[in-house]
Formats: structure tokens, C-alpha cells, sequence
């Protein structure tokens, strides 16, 4: 499975268009860029393995493997990244500012079924992060 995020960065906050196999899915939000620093900034542009993780904290959502200088970098649920994230990434169905948005449960619980269906089909789930260009992607 093949899912891209592309970004449009903010001092404020980082918002997102995540597709799923080339189709528009979600929206995301995420800490700004800040050089990668830990639980400061989102993650760099790259591609990523994402895999099923359950904690009490979170319960069942993604974990985003091999994060360079970063680890526990996660796909789980929150509506504001200021506030409720560390670096990680989450899916939503409006943007309401940057890095804030509504209704993430249930855009996340959508996502979660899709990756792990997939997951449990022995089919990776790749996603590749990179800045929009807006004449490839239109939210």
C-alpha cells in the first residue's frame, strides 16, 4: 500500500494531504519544521515503513519506522499538534489553523482499518512525505 503525504509548512504548524494509492484520503496536521528536533518539529521528508503498534496511551494505531535520529514517531490521534503532539502525525478531516484540525478519531479509525488490513495481507505500507506542489495536489 502506498500512501504520500504532501506538506505545506507554517512557523505554526505543519498541514497535509495524504493520499492513498494516488487518491485523496485525509487531511493531517503536525508540529512545524524545526530541524528534526525531538518533540519540537515533524519528521523530515523521506519514505517510511509504517507498522502496527497498541499502547495504553494510544491504543491501536501506526508506528513510522527508521525516523533518522528519531524513534516513536507515531500516526495516532490529536487535533491540535501544539498541544498534543510530539512530532508525530495525525490524520483529520478539516484543517482549522496550522497544525489544528477536527474530528481526527474518526478520520483515524478509517486509516487504521486501511493500513491494517493491508498490514495483515502481508502488503507493506510505504508512505513517502514531501512538500505539495500545488500543481500536483489540490485539497
Amino acid at each position: 500500500m502506498e500512501l504520500e503525504l504532501f506538506r505545506i509548512y507554517s512557523p505554526k504548524g505543519t498541514n497535509g494531504v495524504l493520499l492513498i494509492n494516488k487518491k485523496i484520503f485525509c487531511l493531517t496536521i503536525e508540529l512545524p519544521w524545526d530541524n528534526n528536533k525531538k518533540c519540537k518539529s515533524c519528521i523530515p521528508e523521506g519514505r517510511y515503513e509504517l507498522v502496527k503498534r497498541h499502547s495504553k496511551r494510544f491504543a491501536f494505531h501506526m508506528l513510522v519506522k527508521n525516523v533518522p535520529d528519531r524513534n516513536l514517531i507515531l500516526v495516532h490521534v490529536f487535533n491540535n499538534a501544539a498541544k498534543q503532539s510530539q512530532g508525530c502525525i495525525a490524520p483529520v478531516e478539516r484543517v482549522t489553523g496550522p497544525g489544528r484540525g477536527v474530528m481526527s478519531q474518526s478520520v483515524f479509525n478509517k486509516l487504521r482499518d486501511q493500513v491494517y488490513a493491508a498490514i495483515d495481507n502481508n502488503d507493506p505500507v510505504l508512505l513517502t512525505i514531501k512538500k505539495q506542489d500545488d500543481e500536483k495536489v489540490a485539497a
